[in-house]
């Protein structure tokens, strides 16, 4: 996975014979920190799985490129301001969500393979070509 906002690139592993890596998740955490402010916080496992499964899937060479993942409330607040898009009580908040995009994949093509993994929500955001994942309930919108 890749950066677009700070150039950064993470290439982890993070399970290993069904236990987590301490030490990768933590770097997963900085690498999906809010990039406007360097907060972070504990990236869910459950969605880093979403992300895995959905990429495994689409059997794609090329990492993501990560918009979105952890937002700090200031940063939250702040997009809603601008748009009527972003949830006052987003996942991303939590550390449960990522907004990604595959320059090989169409949104669709991301979308579909991260809803049928069935383990949470699916937000296809084809204007801005990104797709939003996260762990909450399974739910999905958008085109």
């Amino acid at each position: 996975m890749y950066s677009g906002r700070t150039g950064e690139r993470i290439d982890t592993i993070y399970w290993i014979e069904g236990e987590y890596i301490r030490e990768a998740l933590r770097e997963i955490a900085v690498f999906m920190r809010d990039w406007r402010n360097g907060k972070a916080l504990a990236i869910d496992t459950r969605t880093i799985d979403i992300m895995a499964a959905a990429h495994n899937l689409l059997d794609a060479s090329e990492p993501y490129l990560l918009l979105s993942g952890y937002r700090s409330p200031e940063t939250n607040a702040m997009l809603r301001s601008r748009s009527s898009g972003v949830a006052r009580n987003s996942l991303h908040l939590r550390g449960q969500a990522a907004d990604l995009r595959l320059s090989s994949r169409s949104v669709g093509q991301i979308a579909r393979a991260a809803a049928s993994c069935r383990a949470g929500g699916v937000g296809r955001y084809s204007g801005s070509n990104f797709v939003h994942m996260d762990c909450g309930p399974v739910r999905s919108w958008g085109r």
